[in-house]
């Protein structure tokens, strides 16, 4: 598991079998309640397919992780109700949304990909840093 301890960046980029996956995290004050204990992250995700053969994604793996250390394990078909197929050169968008109970986490994961011939492989998302604006240590 990934050290939150190393103040992760708000940034990831990691290529699996010639599939580029970046991802951008912000907080967003505007839903978040603090006085509540929580706290809402948006992150804007691009997968690329740098390869040379045509591919669709599947489903989605998340682990999120709290500054308490609590871990939230997501995994579903697709990705905002989708499930992209992304010919060579092509890239898929989307942002979503994650909450936490802390002022920063780190989430990480992977999305499954199917070739043509019906094989299966997962891609790495790699670790990305929530972090709210203002958070003392």
């Amino acid at each position: 598991m990934p050290d939150l301890g190393c103040d992760p960046a708000p940034l990831s980029d990691a290529v699996t079998d010639d599939i580029r996956v970046e991802v951008m995290s912000s907080y967003s004050p505007e839903n978040s309640r603090p006085l509540e204990g929580e706290w809402v992250f948006q992150y804007t995700v691009r997968i690329t397919n740098q390869g040379r053969e045509t591919v669709q994604l599947l489903s989605r793996h998340w682990l999120i992780t709290d500054a308490a250390e609590r871990i939230d394990e997501v995994k579903g078909p697709g990705v905002v109700g989708k499930q992209p197929v992304l010919a060579p050169g092509e890239s898929f968008k989307y942002s979503s949304w994650c909450p936490l109970k802390t002022p920063m986490g780190l989430m990480y994961g992977t999305f499954e990909m199917a070739r043509p011939d019906g094989s299966h492989f997962d891609v790495e998302i790699a670790p990305f840093g929530l972090k709210a604006r203002y958070t003392v240590h």
